[in-house]
């Protein structure tokens, strides 16, 4: 990837700034968080980041958002555990970096960004689970125009598996940490 966010380094909030400031969804988020538990061995594996100083962490994310209510809690623990520091930049406040990064050509979010400290981007993760975000891209693909009279229904009910997917319990959390592990470990 080509693309550089120096600029954007320190403009964020912190993950205790981001919870604390939430407006909308501040109990399921911290709910999410606080349900938190690591896969086995996999703390060890972000605790070995803990001595690079090399890699930066940006999150393109808003309260509003599902998908960050659910997913960016397990961020905020990979990244404290591997001492990354990480900064939440709100999208709509940041709509230049956002639309370097669509989703199938939409804005979605969380996107997770890992740079180097010159602001290079090195690796992204979002906006869900892969599992998750499969049900998405078939919807995509099975119904490329939004302006269908059925479209609207479609959506509801591709909005209904994805949270089936994710399931009620903290399942999906352990696949987010795999993901990470992933990226990471590529860096």
């Amino acid at each position: 990837m080509s693309i550089n966010l120096k600029a954007k380094i320190k403009t964020g909030k912190s993950p205790q700034q981001f919870m604390k400031g939430m407006s909308k969804n501040k109990d399921t988020f911290h709910d999410w968080y606080s349900r938190f538990t690591w896969p086995e061995g996999e703390q060890d594996f972000f605790q070995s980041f803990q001595q690079r100083d090399d890699i930066h962490c940006l999150i393109l994310a808003a309260d509003w958002c599902g998908d960050v209510v659910r997913n960016v809690p397990v961020i905020f623990h990979a990244m404290d555990e591997a001492k990354i520091p990480t900064e939440i930049l709100i999208m709509e406040d940041n709509l230049e970096v956002m639309d370097q990064f669509l989703t199938m050509g939409g804005r979605a979010i969380p996107i997770v960004l890992f740079i180097d400290t010159d602001g290079n981007v090195l690796g992204k993760w979002g906006p869900r689970p892969a599992n998750v975000q499969a049900i998405m891209i078939a919807f995509k693909q099975e119904n490329p125009d939004r302006n269908a009279p059925d479209y609207d229904e479609k959506i509801k009910d591709t909005r209904a598996k994805m949270l089936q997917e994710y399931g009620e319990d903290t399942g999906y959390q352990t696949i987010i940490i795999k993901e990470l592990h992933e990226i990471l470990a590529a860096l």
